[in-house]
Protein backbone atom coordinates (compact mmCIF):
# COMPACT_ATOMS: atom_id res chain seq x y z
CA UNK A 1 0.00 0.00 0.00
CA UNK A 2 1.68 3.04 -1.04
CA UNK A 3 2.18 5.69 1.79
CA UNK A 4 0.97 9.25 2.54
CA UNK A 5 3.03 12.06 2.12
CA UNK A 6 2.75 15.40 3.62
CA UNK A 7 2.59 18.43 1.06
CA UNK A 8 5.11 20.87 2.26
CA UNK A 9 3.55 24.74 1.81
CA UNK A 10 5.11 26.13 -1.08
CA UNK A 11 7.15 29.03 -0.55
CA UNK A 12 8.16 31.87 -2.40
CA UNK A 13 12.23 32.87 -3.69
CA UNK A 14 12.50 34.58 -0.35
CA UNK A 15 11.97 31.55 1.81
CA UNK A 16 8.49 33.39 3.01
CA UNK A 17 5.07 31.14 2.15
CA UNK A 18 2.76 32.45 -0.63
CA UNK A 19 0.30 34.91 0.39
CA UNK A 20 -2.27 35.20 -1.87
CA UNK A 21 -2.36 38.80 -3.40
CA UNK A 22 -5.57 40.66 -2.84
CA UNK A 23 -7.39 41.29 -6.63
CA UNK A 24 -7.41 44.26 -7.97
CA UNK A 25 -11.04 45.44 -7.18
CA UNK A 26 -10.65 44.66 -3.31
CA UNK A 27 -7.24 46.52 -3.05
CA UNK A 28 -7.89 50.43 -1.96
CA UNK A 29 -8.90 52.78 -4.70
CA UNK A 30 -5.56 54.68 -3.78
CA UNK A 31 -3.54 51.64 -5.01
CA UNK A 32 -6.04 50.02 -7.73
CA UNK A 33 -4.80 51.10 -11.56
CA UNK A 34 -7.98 51.49 -13.09
CA UNK A 35 -9.25 54.46 -10.62
CA UNK A 36 -8.26 57.15 -13.14
CA UNK A 37 -10.31 55.83 -15.57
CA UNK A 38 -13.57 55.78 -13.53
CA UNK A 39 -13.25 58.98 -12.24
CA UNK A 40 -14.93 61.65 -15.05
CA UNK A 41 -12.26 63.91 -16.50
CA UNK A 42 -11.08 67.30 -15.05
CA UNK A 43 -9.16 69.70 -16.10
CA UNK A 44 -5.83 69.80 -14.67
CA UNK A 45 -5.32 73.06 -12.06
CA UNK A 46 -2.58 74.27 -14.38
CA UNK A 47 -5.06 74.71 -17.17
CA UNK A 48 -5.75 78.04 -18.28
CA UNK A 49 -9.44 77.70 -19.94
CA UNK A 50 -11.71 74.79 -20.87
CA UNK A 51 -11.35 73.97 -24.00
CA UNK A 52 -14.46 75.53 -26.55
CA UNK A 53 -16.13 73.11 -28.43
CA UNK A 54 -15.59 73.52 -32.21
CA UNK A 55 -18.42 74.01 -34.70
CA UNK A 56 -18.04 72.95 -38.67
CA UNK A 57 -19.41 74.02 -41.44
CA UNK A 58 -19.06 70.92 -43.46
CA UNK A 59 -20.10 67.00 -42.83
CA UNK A 60 -18.25 65.31 -39.96
CA UNK A 61 -18.33 61.87 -39.85
CA UNK A 62 -18.29 59.94 -36.15
CA UNK A 63 -18.23 56.45 -34.87
CA UNK A 64 -21.91 55.33 -33.93
CA UNK A 65 -20.66 54.48 -30.55
CA UNK A 66 -19.33 57.94 -30.13
CA UNK A 67 -22.07 59.99 -28.15
CA UNK A 68 -20.24 63.62 -28.92
CA UNK A 69 -17.16 64.48 -31.29
CA UNK A 70 -13.98 65.32 -29.36
CA UNK A 71 -13.64 69.37 -28.79
CA UNK A 72 -11.13 69.92 -31.57
CA UNK A 73 -11.38 67.85 -35.11
CA UNK A 74 -10.45 67.98 -38.67
CA UNK A 75 -12.46 69.58 -41.21
CA UNK A 76 -9.66 70.89 -43.41
CA UNK A 77 -10.84 67.53 -46.08
CA UNK A 78 -14.64 67.55 -46.33
CA UNK A 79 -16.11 64.70 -47.89
CA UNK A 80 -17.22 65.08 -51.37
CA UNK A 81 -18.15 62.64 -54.80
CA UNK A 82 -18.18 58.87 -54.43
CA UNK A 83 -15.23 59.16 -52.00
CA UNK A 84 -17.99 60.94 -49.48
CA UNK A 85 -21.08 58.98 -50.14
CA UNK A 86 -18.48 55.92 -49.33
CA UNK A 87 -17.05 57.07 -46.15
CA UNK A 88 -21.38 57.94 -45.12
CA UNK A 89 -21.80 54.16 -45.76
CA UNK A 90 -18.98 53.39 -43.78
CA UNK A 91 -19.99 55.33 -41.20
CA UNK A 92 -23.05 53.74 -40.74
CA UNK A 93 -21.53 50.31 -40.06
CA UNK A 94 -20.16 49.82 -36.32
CA UNK A 95 -16.39 50.15 -36.36
CA UNK A 96 -15.53 46.59 -35.36
CA UNK A 97 -17.20 45.12 -39.03
CA UNK A 98 -14.48 44.65 -41.38
CA UNK A 99 -16.84 46.18 -44.15
CA UNK A 100 -16.69 49.96 -42.30
CA UNK A 101 -12.59 49.74 -42.49
CA UNK A 102 -12.91 48.17 -46.37
CA UNK A 103 -15.42 50.70 -47.71
CA UNK A 104 -13.39 53.73 -45.89
CA UNK A 105 -9.96 51.76 -47.94
CA UNK A 106 -12.05 52.19 -50.99
CA UNK A 107 -13.10 55.76 -50.11
CA UNK A 108 -9.21 56.63 -49.89
CA UNK A 109 -8.65 54.59 -53.31
CA UNK A 110 -11.70 56.56 -54.90
CA UNK A 111 -9.95 60.13 -53.66
CA UNK A 112 -7.04 59.51 -55.01
CA UNK A 113 -8.80 58.77 -58.88
CA UNK A 114 -11.43 61.76 -58.17
CA UNK A 115 -8.15 63.61 -57.62
CA UNK A 116 -6.37 62.63 -60.51
CA UNK A 117 -9.54 63.23 -62.54
CA UNK A 118 -10.08 66.51 -61.73
CA UNK A 119 -6.23 67.93 -61.98
CA UNK A 120 -6.08 66.30 -65.08
CA UNK A 121 -9.41 68.08 -66.36
CA UNK A 122 -8.11 71.60 -67.61
CA UNK A 123 -5.79 70.55 -69.88
CA UNK A 124 -7.63 66.58 -70.87
CA UNK A 125 -10.77 68.63 -72.07
CA UNK A 126 -9.12 71.04 -74.23
CA UNK A 127 -6.82 68.08 -75.71
CA UNK A 128 -10.06 65.77 -76.24
CA UNK A 129 -12.02 68.37 -78.01
CA UNK A 130 -9.13 69.58 -80.33
CA UNK A 131 -8.73 65.96 -81.09
CA UNK A 132 -11.97 65.66 -81.69
CA UNK A 133 -12.22 68.48 -84.25
CA UNK A 134 -9.49 67.19 -85.73
CA UNK A 135 -11.00 64.10 -86.91
CA UNK A 136 -14.01 65.23 -88.31
CA UNK A 137 -11.99 68.27 -90.40
CA UNK A 138 -10.01 64.93 -91.46
CA UNK A 139 -13.48 63.30 -92.29
CA UNK A 140 -15.09 66.29 -94.33
CA UNK A 141 -11.74 66.74 -96.57
CA UNK A 142 -11.60 62.93 -97.08
CA UNK A 143 -14.68 62.70 -98.16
Amino acid sequence: MPQKTTRKPSRAKNGHSKAKAPQAVDQDPANRPGVPMETAPKPLAGARVPIAHQHAEVPVFKHAGRKQMPPVFGTAQPPKGLSGLLRKAAYAKPDHKPGHWMLLLLADRVDVWEHRLRRSLPWAAPSAAALLAGGLIWRVRRA
